[in-house]
């Protein structure tokens, strides 16, 4: 059984064409500017637990809307603290002709992450910063893990998209911009980098939560800010860039 937070059934931007979008519940990041905060606990009252045969009955019903490119995104959360269960699901939809695409934060590399790996069409990987020091500022936590799993996706020749979100003051140094996109310049699997303007939609979730927002009083980046990523990123991963 999974553990559920929510689910989208008309997702447009968690992977290509419309999606059945499945937010799972749990994270072992403690982003700073995370806009589910309430997804981080490993367990709460308001989840739902929900089988493989629950998620495939839901992609049934909107499989007419997915056309060629749409399908199933498990996000979060982290969808791998579920990977056994995962990878049941996705087996499930590999054999049915359904897409799937997994948005993951990196945090695990295990033999489990692997195995789901192998049955995920797109892996979306979140390499959050570059410097070790400022990854753990960010998250909490470490980058080891997030690169370890850049590498071994590149390994198996299984694509990838990379995910950037742009903090003024926290990731748009460009020194470290700089860094991140030369350190994937030469990725094969990479076939889309999205650089996603970070927001404040997420805050009132922090008050009701009784949480400190750690990032009270930051604005999302200027114009200016995102074309100044945008150049250093395009400069070594080319048109795979894009700003959403």
């Amino acid at each position: 059984m999974l553990k559920i937070h929510s689910i989208d059934t008309f997702g447009t931007h968690d992977g290509p064409g419309i999606r059945l979008v499945v937010f799972v519940q749990g994270c072992h990041f403690r982003c700073a500017y995370c806009h589910n905060p309430d997804t981080q606990a490993l367990e709460t009252k308001e989840m739902k637990l929900m089988s493989t045969n629950d998620i495939i009955k839901l992609l049934e019903k909107e499989k007419t809307y997915f056309g060629k490119l749409g399908g199933l995104t498990v996000s979060g959360g982290e969808p791998t603290l579920q990977a056994p269960a995962l990878i049941e699901l996705f087996k499930e939809c590999r054999k049915l002709g359904f897409n799937t695409c997994l948005d993951t934060c990196g945090a695990i590399f295990d033999q489990n992450t692997q195995d789901l790996y192998a049955l995920t069409d797109i892996v979306m990987l979140d390499v959050k910063h570059i410097d070790p020091a400022w990854h753990q500022k960010l998250t909490k936590s470490s980058n080891e893990n997030v690169l370890k799993n850049a590498a071994y996706r590149e390994k198996t020749g299984q694509e990838m998209w990379l995910r950037y979100v742009l903090v003024p003051g926290w990731t748009d140094q460009p020194e470290y911009l700089e860094t991140w996109a030369k350190y994937f310049a030469n990725y094969q699997t990479v076939k889309r980098v999205e650089i996603i303007p970070y927001h404040e939609l997420g805050v009132f979730k922090y008050k009701a939560l009784g949480r400190k927002y750690e990032l009270d009083g930051v604005k999302p980046p200027s114009k200016a800010d995102l074309d100044q990523a945008e150049k250093i990123f395009k400069k070594y991963l080319g048109l795979k860039v894009i700003v959403v």
